[in-house]
């Protein structure tokens, strides 16, 4: 699940984590047992980028594989990953975890510029939809 936290106002649209990798994404993990696609969302934005954030609507769900390099042998990895809205409600970006390397605020137009992957540029897009909509 990833959440995708924003505040509405000044000029702050989006937070991304920029992990270790140098790839800016937004934050995501499989969930735990018990834990439903929104708390799972939550959660990950939490320990991720350090924020806090209410739902507010489900803005898409993608499909996409990899390859596990690292693993003797390869293997291919294949993931289904749901993307929500969250409202910004507190925290402290300072407060991510040791996954991802720093934590920025964008304008949305930035952040979809800067997102390294065309599907979460496209989902992106469609949480500009939403949060220009009232979401």
């Amino acid at each position: 699940m990833r959440g995708v936290p924003h505040e509405r106002g000044i000029d702050r649209g989006c937070a991304h984590p920029a992990a270790r990798s140098r790839r800016l994404g937004t934050a995501e993990r499989p969930d735990r047992t018990g834990e439903t696609p929104e708390l799972a969302a939550r959660r990950e934005a939490r320990e991720e980028t350090g924020l806090i954030g209410d739902i507010k609507t489900k803005i898409d769900t993608i499909k996409y594989s990899y390859t596990a390099k690292w693993e003797d042998p390869p293997t291919r990895i294949f993931k289904i990953v749901t993307f929500f809205l969250l409202q910004f409600t507190g925290g402290n970006p300072e407060d991510h975890d040791r996954e991802v390397e720093r934590v920025e605020w964008f304008p949305i137009d930035d952040a979809i510029r800067h997102a390294s992957y065309k599907q979460e540029k496209d989902v992106l897009k469609k949480a500009r939809e939403l949060i220009s909509s009232g979401e």
